[in-house]
């Protein structure tokens, strides 16, 4: 036995935490507009449960993000059950089989809360929100623009229009190796070495391909410099067409956006497994933590879709400070139409249930306003 005392009540697991006012309402607002804005280009709100059969919920997409998924047994049917770690997965499966007649291409929109094993040093968080979009059954540069230029407007939408779009083609390492017949065992250090822009390693384990990959390597950055680095590149065919077609998409992205900030980093292969053509990391200004990820992937057996998903926690981190809604304390009798009134105006009413002082009410209440007097009277220091 222990003198130990109880945990604290306040105390919850790793990378789980609380909200509270007023970011809690902030987040719901954003992912409001969020949301808002995806129905305004044409995408369908789904909502998939938070918990399925571990079966369906890690096949196809979801096989990759399997190590993440918190796992339980169902009491009814004895059968295995998994906590969803990403909604992706769970679109294309409901693209698949409850949608799976609906007209080409399939436009949805979803938002809702994850639960993943473990988080990183970036992002800590174990428990995070999702609000993003699925284009499915369609591949073209078109449609791959239409994701990206869909996520900056609502971004936009938000107040943040300061952000880097980050395009990446994670084939075009894999198919660049694989075309130059670079052995295994020399892959798994080169892959570490592309990873950490080791540039030294890299001329070190490349071979053939140390030029090449350098020159790659090194033009990380804008997107112009990026994809002429691409184009004067000795590429084999394959990846030859991997890199046009990162080409195009910027093409047709800045041909409706001109001023939108993209770069390139045409050795960059990390995200989830299932990417499969180009593929998206949006950027804040000085931040580290990624606000939105997503790309291309094939759902279900072999139906071409692009998306994003953006996360609203960090948007919220990356947001300017708003101010918060005025509260407008109501003492006791107060006419309920002059109440609803105010809340039209946009004030928060609070009403009072004791008589008494009603500034000190108000103040003890965390208002910034008292009524009085037939209008909400700012309260002085």
């Amino acid at each position: 036995m222990t003198d130990d005392p109880p945990p604290h009540p306040a105390l919850l697991p790793a990378g789980l935490r609380d909200l509270l006012p007023p970011d809690a309402e902030t987040e719901a607002a954003a992912v409001q507009g969020l949301m808002d804005a995806f129905a305004a280009h044409g995408y369908q709100r789904v909502k998939p449960p938070l918990i399925e059969f571990e079966d369906s919920l890690l096949a196809g997409s979801g096989a990759a993000v399997a190590d993440q998924t918190f796992r339980l047994m169902d009491p009814e049917t004895r059968r295995m059950m998994g906590l969803r770690a990403d909604i992706t997965p769970q679109v294309a499966r409901i693209a698949t089989t409850r949608l799976a007649q609906a007209p080409r291409p399939l436009r949805l929109s979803y938002a809702g809360q994850c639960l993943r094993v473990q988080g990183s040093q970036i992002a800590p968080d174990r428990q995070v929100a999702q609000a993003g979009i699925e284009l499915i059954g369609h591949d073209s540069p078109e449609a791959d623009a239409e994701i990206v230029l869909v996520a900056a407007e609502a971004l936009a939408g938000l107040g943040l229009s300061r952000l880097s779009y980050d395009l990446t083609m994670p084939p075009l390492m894999p198919t660049l190796l694989d075309e130059a017949g670079i052995a295994a065992e020399q892959r798994a250090s080169l892959a570490r070495a592309l990873d950490r822009k080791d540039t030294a390693a890299v001329q070190a384990r490349a071979g053939a391909l140390a030029g090449t990959l350098t020159d790659l390597l090194l033009a990380a950055g804008p997107a112009r410099r990026a994809l002429d680095a691409l184009a004067a590149a000795a590429l084999p065919p394959a990846a030859r067409r991997l890199a046009e077609r990162l080409s195009a998409t910027v093409a047709a992205i800045q041909a409706r956006a001109p001023d939108l900030k993209l770069t390139v980093d045409p050795v960059e292969f990390r995200g989830f497994r299932y990417h499969t053509g180009v593929s998206l990391t949006v950027y804040a200004p000085g931040r580290h933590e990624e606000l939105g990820r997503g790309g291309r992937y094939v759902c279900g057996e072999a139906e071409p879709a692009t998306g994003v998903t953006l996360y609203p926690d960090a948007v919220l981190r990356a947001l300017p400070p708003r101010p918060a809604r005025p509260r407008v304390y109501l003492p006791v009798g107060t006419d309920p139409a002059r109440a609803a009134a105010l809340r039209a105006a946009g004030f928060a009413t609070v009403a009072g249930f004791d008589a008494g002082d009603p500034e000190a009410a108000a103040r003890l209440a965390g208002c910034s306003h008292v009524f009085r007097d037939g209008s909400a009277v700012q309260l002085t220091e």
